[in-house]
């Protein structure tokens, strides 16, 4: 039996934290009062779709000074994992590129020559890359609204670039190939695996190029095993979703969602019982794209036993592109795991955990691979994933990024990013900007700015008439800070949006959660 990490936790075998979990928790879960508070009565919601008043904004010095640095918010103890400074304050200071090192990087610059005569005219290599390396950390120190984890540092693995690491067929069927990190992939499955509480030898795995891949494989496993079935998802479920019942050619049912952006459980329900001829495919987010919503696997599960559904007749994959791996070491979270009846699960690995390249972890019950084998004469191994070729480099990064961190370490980050995000929505908040954030999430939802010079500036991730900042682990409180100054400058200038259209995003967050 692998044994399960909140009773490693709680045996002691991994070093906690100065403040507790349940402290930990109970500083991201709001009472029923704060939410009240969080409430935007009628006079906010009309003062809302309003131009402001010229008020002045508190100024960044104020802010600084009444946050106190050691508690709640602090800078993650694992931001020294950071090969740069991603998650250091002074680079907001960094003066921009100049015209000169924009020029080097436009098109022209770039292209590749043909001709000696065409390289002649062309800017050294050298001046274009030092000047993409300014350009790179300038928009790194300033990136909010997509769940990457910048803060990492892989200096160590530098010399393992000059191989070509290729774990091309099953990560557990060697293959003629020698030049493989197979050992390092299989350490890395095995470590999600326990995580997930699965049994050794029940499970299969791979390390994929990003949560996408994840999730392809993840219904391809449903569709192979169901031909026939219907897969239901939310209107909110992330475009990999649609795209793979595209690509194979799956009937699938988008449910609309709640406000926070839950499944609709209730049209859930109907929409199984309607098609009760049909075997039942489900992809349950593990935090959605925009609000970090998740889908109560639990209710999920009732549902289908109060239909009479028999296990033998639906399969469950779970997108949990990042949350799946922050999930674990939140205390008194639902726990999402292969000891209830689900199928594969599917996460991002530069999420999270960070890593120079995209990449991520699919797993899955075993059972359901040995419909895709097909052994190749050519390799030597096993076709069981997507794709045939696999970066070899990916999963030596996981491994060392997990070896370096251990649970520990993920533990503080995902406690760093969950009372940072509380930070944020509490500045939001006291400068009259309506925004939410769900009780399991790291994701902070609210009003679009007009100003698309600094949506694109802090690199926002928007949806109609709303966006959203992923707190990670490289954000601090000082970016926070400093956002929120932009933010009140941005809306004494030009205004706030009003919401475009009836049930728009925005109409939604005006509304409880």
């Amino acid at each position: 039996m692998i044994p399960s990490f909140a009773r490693l936790l709680r045996a002691g075998s991994v070093a906690r934290p100065t403040r507790s979990l349940v402290a930990f928790k109970s500083s991201v879960v709001a009472s029923e009062e704060q939410a009240v508070s969080l409430t935007p009565s009628d006079d906010e919601n009309k003062h809302f779709h309003e131009q402001p008043e010229a008020a002045v904004a508190t100024a960044p010095s104020t802010l600084l000074s009444t946050f106190d640095h050691n508690k709640s918010g602090t800078p993650s103890p694992w931001a020294v994992f950071d090969a740069w400074g991603a998650a250091a304050d002074d680079h907001l200071h960094k003066d921009p590129l100049t015209a000169d090192e924009m020029a080097l990087l436009d098109v022209d610059s770039v292209k590749i020559p043909i001709t000696e005569t065409q390289r002649a005219s062309l800017p050294d290599e050298a001046d274009i890359l030092k000047a993409y390396d300014h350009l790179l950390q300038t928009k790194s120190s300033v990136h909010f609204g997509y769940p990457y984890n910048l803060a990492f540092d892989f200096t160590e693995l530098s010399p393992f670039l000059k191989y070509s690491i290729n774990n091309l067929g099953d990560p557990f069927v060697p293959s003629n190939y020698g030049v493989h990190s197979r050992q390092f992939e299989v350490s890395v499955i095995d470590f999600f695996a326990q995580m997930w509480k699965m049994e050794a030898g029940t499970y299969w795995g791979y390390v994929t190029t990003s949560g996408t891949e994840g999730n392809l494989h993840g219904v391809l496993l449903a569709r192979e095993r169901f031909p026939d079935g219907i897969l239901y998802t939310s209107q909110e479920t992330h475009y990999s979703i649609f795209k793979a019942a595209k690509m194979y050619r799956m009937e699938c049912q988008s449910i609309p969602t709640l406000p926070m952006g839950e499944i609709d459980y209730d049209i859930l329900a109907k929409a199984i019982n309607d098609n009760r001829d049909k075997p039942v495919i489900l992809n349950v987010n593990i935090g959605t794209t925009v609000k970090g919503a998740v889908d109560n696997l639990d209710r999920i599960l009732r549902i289908l036993q109060t239909l009479n559904i028999p296990r033998e007749q639906f399969h469950i994959h779970c997108d949990g592109a990042l949350f799946a791996l922050m999930m674990p070491f939140v205390e008194f979270a639902p726990e999402i795991s292969f000891r209830k009846p689900i199928d594969s699960i599917a996460v991002s690995g530069h999420k999270m955990l960070g890593c120079p390249m995209p990449c991520g972890v699919t797993l899955s019950r075993k059972e359901h691979v040995q419909r895709l084998e097909q052994h190749i004469d050519y390799l030597n191994s096993v076709d069981t994933t997507i794709m045939g070729s696999r970066n070899g480099q990916a999963a030596l990064y996981l491994w060392y990024s997990l070896r370096k961190k251990g649970i520990d370490g993920i533990k503080r980050d995902v406690m760093h990013c969950m009372e940072t995000a509380r930070y944020l929505q509490n500045k939001l908040s006291e400068h009259g900007f309506i925004c939410r954030l769900n009780d399991l999430s790291s994701t902070v939802v609210l009003e679009r700015p007009l100003d698309d010079t600094l949506v694109k500036r802090w690199q926002l991730a928007c949806e109609e008439d709303i966006c959203h900042v992923v707190v990670m682990p490289n954000v601090t409180p000082y970016k926070i800070d400093r956002f929120i100054e932009e933010l009140v400058e941005c809306r004494e200038k030009f205004g706030r949006v009003k919401s475009i259209r009836q049930g728009s995003p925005l109409t939604k967050l005006s509304t409880p959660w």
